[in-house]
């Protein structure tokens, strides 16, 4: 291999950090029409937090408790359905940033939530202006920025980086800050 084609090589990988992944539009799409059958699924989502949550017998509070609790221990969290495309979508660009996440399953898909993840469904759909029921639920530093939609055009714009790094959202594979007294961990 010559100078001149390793050169080349490692131009065009610096031309592609950063940009590893670029949100399907397709989805973007259809994300925003979801939007238009908000009230159905708010209705739906309530009627079945209230039936499934009641059998078994699912305390909300304890539920919004469990939420507090993961956002203030993960700077980047993602609330998702196994089997969503627009779950999929959200994943696949969170994973193509340098930045940790972690991800809560509530199930395969709203449909097939047990009464704990329909809950909190209703839960996480008050941490949301408009508060629509759909996953996923994407928190950064905390604060729920949306979905799917959201995060892709924050994505889209450039504003995704800086706003996991303002969160001090740690980067992937960096160690883990030890405390003062981190000769006895």
């Amino acid at each position: 291999m010559t100078m001149k084609s390793i050169s080349i090589a490692a131009l065009l990988s610096l031309a592609t950090v950063g940009h590893a992944y670029s949100p399907n539009p397709a989805i973007g799409l259809a994300a925003k029409g979801m939007g238009l059958l908000k009230p159905i699924f708010g209705l739906e989502a309530q009627i079945q937090a209230a039936a499934l949550g009641a059998i078994s017998k699912v305390d909300k509070d304890d539920v919004v408790q469990e939420i507090n609790y993961q956002k203030t221990q993960n700077k980047a969290l993602i609330y998702t359905y196994g089997l969503s495309p627009f779950s999929s979508e959200a994943k696949a660009i969170l994973e193509a940033t340098d930045y940790e996440f972690k991800e809560i399953e509530l199930g395969a898909e709203w449909f097939l939530l047990g009464g704990r993840g329909s809950v909190t469904r209703v839960a996480l759909s008050e941490e949301v202006e408009g508060g629509a029921t759909s996953l996923p639920k994407i928190f950064i530093g905390g604060k729920c920025i949306g979905g799917c939609n959201e995060l892709s055009e924050l994505a889209t714009s450039g504003d995704l980086d800086s706003l996991l790094a303002n969160a001090k959202v740690p980067k992937k594979g960096a160690p883990a800050k030890k405390g003062a007294f981190s000769f006895f961990e």
